[in-house]
């Protein structure tokens, strides 16, 4: 179950010849694939490019019509090897993941696809996550495709261009017989706008046709000799021929005026940002037209060397805007422009920040700097003194920090991975601290107030790796040994958490606890299936129990709770785990529905059924203000969103109240931690009835009056001090 419906999207991709689409990046790259013939398409989930796996997912029957074949993988590495279609025959194919973790995952794969090379198209749709917002480590995909010698596009913002350059990136690839990326940063993939579209393309060749017409190239496979005729293959032939179809077809661009002696080479998705950073330097104007020429790289790898040196010859200065480290294109056009004796002074990094996001504001700044150096003509006494100190520093915004608690990113209200970590930390209560490794997904909020848990992430699915660095005799070490905890969820353990943790823990015979978090889905990447969702699908299987897989590798002691918010059965497990004298590794499957996925399918059911009058009954959560002690150790156990405080009524009280806000979801969270933790008894449940029937509504109505009349007595009797 998806994050969200794409039945409307779904539709767009029908759009035939001279029709316009109106949506995001990524659906357009997804409706580009169709019209450029792509014969299959695989990948893995992961901001910022779930859409275009969502999408097709919901379009299994336009796919079917065309003879496109569509898999969602079970990593990047399992997408990337499905390239390998394209080794052999002329079929079009396209895997897709977000970058760099993704790439790093695939690299296997890909390096022998490189080697190889394709006869067919390959394009790799890299989403790059980099810069402040990112949820991974800061690397760039660049680093990549030069070791591998596979080409890299980063097309200019713009919806036509953008379709334009995935046709352009197969038809690259099959020129010069080399896989081509195509990368996306997040700003391309949800920019919105239009292009014309055209009709789909039917598979030169489907994978169903290449099946009954097998082909062999020993050639292409990468054993030696072959392998060290692919380095010299890559060398001589096919990088000659990238530049040669990429100087033939114009895939740089030569834009804005084209004389003067300063201009500037740009990374093409960097290319808003520098139009919009000269626009505020009163060096380009509404319409994106520059008074500056530019030279935009919509192929970052290989570089055209003539094309740099045309570029060039006639400058005094050229500033390039490369985002990210290492400077590789600077590195690059040095050596391009010192070998062909262009004596043009080169500016880049230094004014422009080594690493970061080159964002609008980052780039005017740099762009102002080396202005003033190189050519302070250009700049008008406005833009000089525009040389403002970013609006964090500025007075009223800096007093904000004292008054505005901070808000660290955190688990939704109501999320069922929440009562867990609640129970880890009463048992760390008990036993003391224990060495925690953490992973990517949900759970990952558990290092974060207030549950300040964990002490490392190494990658999706790994945390049982990275503690077996800890599985150590006790006696071997001095004695006092204390288990390690691995939290994972069920998307990192079917992406490869299953062979390379719990199947490593039963080889090395570890003694340490495992706690995967069954959500129903692939939560973290948008709501995706899994093997042990608890859908019934059509196009998928599913339902396999994560237990029976944990079994099936040899772990002895599995604990299965099916209802994660009873935090005391919770807490009493994971105390059994960390305390049993039994051997081996021991493996917690801690399930419950992610709330978000819950509430997206059931809210709609629910609305439906009020609107046909039907009876609707919804839980909501409570504080007493009358129990509440006021010491507020349920939202220090809890963190949950719906759970604050307010001021007391009661005059006798001074300090505030703990109190649950309208966003509650009646997960039941706070009260069972309130238990578990022997809190204040203050919590409680209301059932709120929609389209009651007449006896509801009559006892409803008794009990009102009953209730009124037992205030007004108690406030009568109540005594009064002047």
């Amino acid at each position: 179950m998806a994050e969200r419906s794409f039945a409307r999207e779904v539709q767009d991709l029908r759009l035939g010849a001279g029709d316009v689409f109106h949506g995001e990046g990524i659906l357009a790259i997804t409706k580009a694939l169709l019209q450029s013939g792509v014969g299959y398409v695989a990948g893995y989930q992961g901001a910022p490019i779930s859409h275009l796996m969502d999408v097709l997912a919901d379009a299994r029957d336009l796919l079917d019509e065309l003879g496109v074949h569509f898999e969602s993988s079970a990593s990047e590495a399992t997408a990337a090897a499905t390239l390998a279609a394209s080794v052999m025959y002329p079929i079009r194919g396209a895997v897709t993941w977000k970058s760099t973790a993704g790439t790093n995952v695939a690299s296997d794969a890909l390096s022998n696809l490189a080697s190889g090379g394709v006869l067919g198209g390959a394009l790799i749709i890299i989403g790059e996550d980099y810069g402040e917002g990112s949820s991974i480590m800061q690397e760039r995909s660049h680093a990549f495709a030069m070791k591998s010698q596979m080409w890299l596009l980063d097309p200019r913002p713009s919806l036509p261009h953008i379709v334009d350059m995935v046709e352009t990136g197969f038809a690259l690839s099959e020129a010069s017989n080399t896989p081509v990326m195509l990368q996306v940063r997040i700003r391309s993939c949800h920019l919105h706008g239009a292009f014309e579209t055209k009709d789909n393309r039917r598979p030169a060749m489907t994978v169903t046709e290449a099946t009954r017409a097998a082909k062999r190239d020993l050639g292409r496979i990468v054993l030696p000799p072959a392998a060290y005729v692919h380095e010299k293959e890559k060398l001589e032939r096919r990088w000659p021929a990238a530049q040669a179809f990429i100087r033939e077809h114009g895939l740089n661009e030569r834009l804005g005026n084209p004389e003067g002696g300063l201009g500037i080479i740009v990374q093409g998705g960097l290319y808003n940002n520098v139009l919009r950073a000269l626009k505020r330097l009163g060096l380009a104007d509404l319409y994106g037209e520059s008074a500056l020429p530019l030279y935009v790289l919509n192929v970052a790898y290989p570089l055209v060397d003539d094309e740099v040196v045309d570029f060039c010859r006639d400058k005094e200065t050229v500033i390039l805007v490369e985002e990210g480290q290492p400077d590789y294109l600077e590195q690059a056009i040095s050596k391009i422009l010192r070998q062909n004796d262009i004596s043009c002074v080169l500016r880049g990094k230094g004014p422009l920040p080594m690493g970061g996001e080159y964002t609008v504001a980052v780039v005017t700044d740099g762009l102002r700097a080396i202005l003033a150096e190189r050519a302070p003509h250009l700049l008008t006494d406005e833009a000089r003194a525009a040389n403002r100190p970013p609006v964090t520093q500025e007075p009223l915004i800096e007093a904000l920090r004292d008054v505005v608690p901070a808000r660290p990113a955190g688990f939704c209200t109501g999320c069922p991975e929440r009562p867990i970590f609640a129970a880890m930390k009463l048992v760390e209560g008990e036993l003391g601290p224990h060495h925690v490794a953490s992973d990517i997904g949900c759970h990952l909020f558990s290092i974060l107030p207030p549950f300040n848990l964990g002490a490392t992430t190494m990658g999706y699915g790994l945390a049982p790796a990275s503690a077996a660095a800890f599985n150590t005799s006790g006696d071997s070490c001095g004695g006092g040994r204390k288990r390690t905890i691995a939290v994972m969820g069920d998307g990192g353990f079917w992406h490869n958490g299953l062979t390379s943790g719990i199947g490593n823990a039963v080889f090395n015979k570890s003694d340490d606890v495992t706690i995967v978090v069954d959500n129903y889905y692939s939560a973290a990447t948008g709501g995706q299936d899994i093997p042990s969702s608890r859908v019934n699908s059509a196009t998928r299987s599913t339902r396999h129990p994560i237990t029976e897989a944990v079994k099936g590798v040899g772990v002895k002691w599995v604990r299965q709770i099916d209802r994660t918010y009873d935090v005391t059965t919770m807490r009493d497990t994971l105390r059994e785990a960390l305390t049993t004298e039994e051997a081996g590794p021991k493996v917690i499957i801690a399930s419950s529905e992610c709330m978000l996925n819950r509430q997206r399918r059931e809210k709609p059911l629910k609305k439906q059924a009020v609107r046909e009058g039907k009876r609707v009954v919804n839980e909501r959560f409570g504080v007493d203000e009358a129990v509440c002690t006021g010491d507020h150790a349920c939202i220090r156990l809890s963190g949950c969103p719906s759970l604050s405080v307010r001021p007391s009524a009661d005059p006798l009280k001074e300090d505030p109240v703990a109190s649950i806000d309208q966003s509650c979801v009646a997960c039941g969270n706070c009260g069972e931690v309130a238990e578990a933790a022997v809190l204040c008894p203050s919590f409680y449940r209301a059932d709120v009835t929609v389209n009651a029937g007449w006896g509801e509504r009559g006892r409803h109505w008794l009990r009102t009056r009953v209730i009124r009349f037992l205030q007004r007595r108690r406030e009568a009797a109540r005594p009064v001090f002047s």
